[in-house]
């Protein structure tokens, strides 16, 4: 296959949870929050910033659980939650748990380049059994924030590749096997030229994204 990787340069990390909730998460706190990371308003990173909360702010799709992690503790949380007192605070975000069994995967990329583009040979594909996982999308903002949702009909694979010049990788693959719910304009219907539902939608993850899935 043909793939093209990138190597994310956002560096932010994940600050510790009595932190992080701590500050203002919400774009009605803008000016708070802004002055907290010494960001000034009118910087393209206050933007990104503005843009991140508004897209954690997005109500969720249909079939679709979603929560934006701003602490490593609030991500383990959503993704597998295995106390009483994570259960409670879970259920206030409308999740559920994935169960107690449950692998974290990720797409290694071991280079110092910033783009890996080329052909690639499939070596071994892992399916996973279960048709959920929680994924979660690492967002640009003064610290670590992870977007994670929880969808069924989702397929995750563990896919060891080598490149044409020797170079091996790991990567995590997800299959969306219903996208009927989707809105039709999403860039994947346009690169495919498919409509929702019509077929299954699948990509590799970007490097600094995760997979929580059941096994």
């Amino acid at each position: 296959m043909n793939l093209y990787f990138t190597k994310n340069d956002q560096k932010a990390t994940f600050l510790p949870r009595e932190i992080a909730d701590s500050i203002p998460f919400s774009s009605n706190k803008l000016p708070q929050i802004y002055n907290e990371f010494s960001v000034n308003p009118d910087s393209v990173e206050a933007k990104i910033m503005k843009q991140t909360l508004e897209e954690c702010e997005k109500p969720s799709n249909e079939g679709e659980e979603r929560y934006c992690a701003t602490s490593l503790e609030s991500m383990v949380d959503f993704s597998i939650p295995n106390t009483d007192k994570v259960q409670t605070q879970v259920h206030q975000h409308s999740t559920t748990r994935l169960g107690k069994k449950v692998k974290v995967i990720s797409t290694e990329v071991n280079t110092k380049e910033s783009t890996l583009v080329g052909m690639y040979k499939i070596e071994v594909a892992k399916k996973f059994p279960a048709n959920t996982a929680v994924v979660c999308h690492k967002l640009n903002y003064a610290h670590a924030v992870f977007y994670c949702h929880k969808t069924v009909s989702t397929r995750a694979y563990a896919v060891s590749m080598i490149s044409a010049d020797g170079k091996k990788m790991n990567a995590a693959a997800v299959c969306h096997t219903d996208t009927s719910k989707w809105n039709p304009k999403h860039l994947a219907f346009q690169v495919l030229k498919v409509k929702p539902g019509a077929v299954p939608i699948c990509h590799f993850l970007p490097e600094d994204h995760v997979a929580w899935v059941p096994y």
